[in-house]
């Protein structure tokens, strides 16, 4: 029997696909075409950084701020027009930069994107109320306050998490990051903002895939539920873009935003890709790797250190991830960095950063299994989609508890994503976790027919909270289950709602 490959199992879904969402199969056949989406050069664009968002006030405490997600129509490949669902009216939306220990408040406004949605602000440790719940959702013409404690300093991102629309929203544009930063101290209590790449050098990159119509348009074809893999490899929402750089270091923030490709990240030049952090933290110590894993919705803090190369050295960021024959043609590569410019470098890498994570297994007062697969064309855990009645773990309030995520899905891998918490990979089909993810982290990488194992301490707020598989599709058709902290298990959407339009001012 012979083996399909990738791209033909793509286009086989695309065609069966077509009999569940006609329109949309047609769509693509009828605009797209057999040459699929319309391809620009590569490296011909600059790389854009969205722009950083402003609070439209401040206290003592607090910043507040307003975001408004209406539908815009913006030029993505050249000369073409592309509506985009997005916060404020772009795609990637602005990011917000915050201060560890001060509070956040955000407006979210549902303006005109014809859906109801829910915002989520993935690794915040945020009250159930504030936290997206998927059936805590804000309609057209309906608005929410945000609190976000911004307890510690990571890479976050904030996203669409609405029940059941959460692939198209986030496909659409709705997607932004959120950073914060401060208080980093060394184990030699060294500030380490102060130490690496900071300011203009310390660069978010937010990498998606996309499949857009011959007129610009965004296609959306989940393959009849499956899977949605696009042609076109978007950074900050510039599609195979190039960022000019000085010889001298980089620290780059990297969020893989795609609906449900990973990426295997390597350098054209075969040097080390630097991994500082991890989705919640930076590391014990640096990690240098040839190549790295990133699943949908894992961040990694990496630095590129260009003071080796002459200039007018071109680096390309490689998608090492499946050969050419097997994918869709360019999906290899990313972006490409253009050495242009001499200038000096007061940035440095400590051999030694943050204290070593650790929670001693003995610690963990009870073990739980949840298995991941697909059962009756339904993607499901231990068996079961998802019931908004249904608890499938009830911790305490700082309790510890050692989870076993088990993935029987055959071909699929699913990066599973646990709410509110931090946790640690203790091994992975019993062996030690890559160098990369040995940090805390609130996804998880589990790969095709693999079992990991992950520690983690429940709290620091009771409620109920999600969990699921961050391949959105999947999350959406039904791949998503809860948990309750503590014996406080209100309906987070009952609790603080969504509030009717015109709003009174922050």
């Amino acid at each position: 029997m012979k083996k399909i490959t990738r791209r033909e199992a793509l286009k086989l879904g695309a065609i069966a696909g077509g009999l569940l969402v006609l329109p949309i199969a047609l769509q693509r056949r009828g605009y797209a075409g057999d040459a699929g989406s319309p391809k620009p050069p590569l490296f011909t664009r600059q790389l854009p950084i969205p722009p950083v968002l402003s609070p439209v006030r401040s206290d003592a405490t607090t910043d507040y701020y307003e975001i408004t997600m209406r539908k815009a129509n913006v030029e993505i490949l050249p000369g073409l027009t592309t509506e985009i669902w997005g916060y404020n009216g772009i795609s990637p939306g602005p990011t917000i930069k915050q201060r560890n220990g001060r509070q956040s408040v955000v407006r979210f406004i549902n303006n005109s994107v014809g859906t109801p949605t829910s915002v989520h602000l993935h690794g915040m440790a945020s009250l159930p109320e504030y936290d997206g719940y998927a059936e805590d959702l804000i309609p057209v013409g309906y608005y929410k306050d945000y609190i976000f404690p911004n307890n510690r300093s990571a890479t976050l991102w904030y996203h669409d998490h609405a029940l059941h629309k959460t692939a198209r929203n986030v496909y659409m544009g709705l997607a932004g990051m959120y950073l914060v930063t401060g208080n980093i101290r060394s184990s030699d209590n060294v500030d380490l903002d102060q130490l690496l790449p900071k300011g203009q050098y310390d660069v978010p990159l937010i990498i998606q895939d996309k499949i857009f119509a011959s007129n610009g348009s965004l296609i959306y074809d989940d393959q009849g539920e499956d899977s949605l893999f696009g042609d076109v490899i978007l950074v900050n929402g510039a599609p195979w873009p190039k960022m000019e750089v000085a010889n001298r270091k980089y620290r780059f923030r990297v969020l893989n935003g795609s609906i449900s490709r990973s990426y295997k990240l390597a350098l054209s030049t075969g040097d080390d890709l630097i991994v500082i952090g991890t989705d919640a933290s930076l590391l014990a110590t640096p990690a240098r790797v040839k190549n790295m894993r990133l699943g949908m919705a894992e961040r990694y803090e990496i630095i590129i250190d260009f003071s080796k190369y002459p200039i007018g050295t071109k680096v390309v960021l490689q998608n090492l991830g499946l050969p050419n024959n097997d994918d869709y043609d360019r999906t290899n590569q990313i972006m490409r960095f253009d050495v242009v410019r001499q200038e000096t470098d007061d940035s440095t890498i400590p051999s030694t950063m943050m204290p070593a994570p650790f929670i001693a297994e003995s610690s963990a007062v009870r073990k739980r299994e949840f298995t991941y697969e697909r059962t009756n064309g339904l993607w499901v855990i231990n068996g079961k989609t998802w019931n908004k009645n249904r608890v499938d773990a009830n911790p305490q309030l700082g309790d510890v508890e050692i989870w076993t995520l088990q993935n029987k899905s055959g071909g699929w891998f699913h990066p599973i994503h646990v709410h509110l918490i931090d946790q640690l990979i203790l091994d992975r089909n019993g062996k030690a976790p890559f160098a990369y993810e040995k940090g805390w982290k609130d996804v998880f990488y589990v790969g095709e027919n693999e079992t990991v194992r992950v520690i983690g301490k429940y709290g620091p707020n009771t409620g109920k909270y999600m969990s699921h598989c961050h391949n959105t599709v999947h999350e959406d058709h039904d791949m998503m289950n809860q948990f309750q902290v503590g014996n406080n298990g209100q309906d987070p959407s009952s609790i603080a709602p969504a509030k009717p339009l015109p709003a009174l001012p922050l």
